[in-house]
């Protein structure tokens, strides 16, 4: 596993790697800077979303979930830049509070867009980097008609 630590507009960042795919984002710093093509990638895309000149993101990922939590993770992932989903948009309504802790265990955030999903409401509700880190991710894409 490699790992680097990068500064971006919202903090910290601390990004994990296989040889063949990113397998963590986490908010903070763990003062790492591996040798890795494939950190030198991501960081160079999130560097690009930060930018605003990026909306999608082109790297391997492997969460590691169940299997419900990889069926929501895929949902999560075509949430389109710029949009939002209820958590009951996520499979179905009845499964609304699964939705939310499958986010809650989402290992990439923001390569995994677990930020673009809001309550039934319009509210902003949790988010493993806080409810500031989220509201400011979605003011990046453009949201801010949140409650």
């Amino acid at each position: 596993m490699s790992t680097r630590t990068i500064e971006t507009l919202i903090g910290a960042l601390t990004l994990t790697a296989s040889a063949d795919a990113i397998t963590a984002v986490r908010f903070g710093a763990q003062d790492a800077r591996d040798v890795s093509a494939l950190l030198d990638a991501a960081e160079s895309q999130l560097h690009e979303y930060f930018a605003r000149t990026r909306r999608t993101f082109d790297l391997p990922l492997d969460p590691r979930g169940t299997a419900f939590e990889l069926r929501v993770w895929a949902a999560l992932r075509t949430i389109p830049y710029g949009e939002t989903r209820s958590y009951g948009a996520i499979g179905s309504p009845r499964a609304a509070r699964a939705v939310g802790m499958a986010n809650h265990r989402n290992p990439l955030p923001i390569l995994i867009p677990c930020h673009r999903v809001i309550g039934a409401d319009g509210s902003l509700t949790g988010y493993a980097g806080g409810l500031e880190t989220k509201r400011r991710l979605l003011a990046l894409e453009g949201i801010t008609h949140l409650k």
